[in-house]
């Protein structure tokens, strides 16, 4: 079993960006903490971040017929990108989108979500740990 986690802008920044919303661990250390948890649980995880749109669409078409499923943080993207819905909706393939604040206790713009329709779950406000749910989520809908 595979699965591809994809950041957008600014995740690369965690550590330094707002810590008292996004902690004072850094991307690197997520990084980490995901892949480990992979390696725990039996399945590939590829963990990728771009602060570009378009990269992040070209992420999501490179995972269909390569991945499992997809855990997707859009950044801000996510209040935005139809685009990003788009590619979601063509791949076709299971996704949850993730935030590791909780956008809904948030600025007023970060409340709607353009891209969760495309998804099958939003896990919000978790920190590090709305990744592994996501990715324990995922596993048992791909083993179903």
């Amino acid at each position: 079993m595979k699965f591809l986690v994809i950041n957008g802008p600014n995740i690369n920044m965690l550590g330094i960006r707002e810590p008292g919303i996004y902690g004072e661990s850094t991307y690197s250390d997520l990084e980490k903490y995901i892949e480990e948890f992979g390696e725990k649980n039996g399945f590939e995880v590829t963990v990728l971040q771009s602060n570009s749109e378009g990269e992040l669409i070209d992420y999501i078409h490179y995972a269909l017929d390569k991945y499992d499923g997809i855990v997707i943080n859009p950044g801000a993207y996510t209040h935005y990108s139809y685009a990003i819905y788009d590619a979601l909706k063509t791949v076709n393939m299971k996704a949850v989108e993730v935030h590791i604040s909780n956008i809904h206790k948030r600025d007023e713009f970060r409340h709607k979500s353009v891209t969760a329709p495309a998804c099958i779950g939003q896990i919000c406000g978790l920190g590090f740990r709305g990744y592994t749910l996501a990715l324990e989520f995922l596993k048992d809908e791909v083993t179903k």
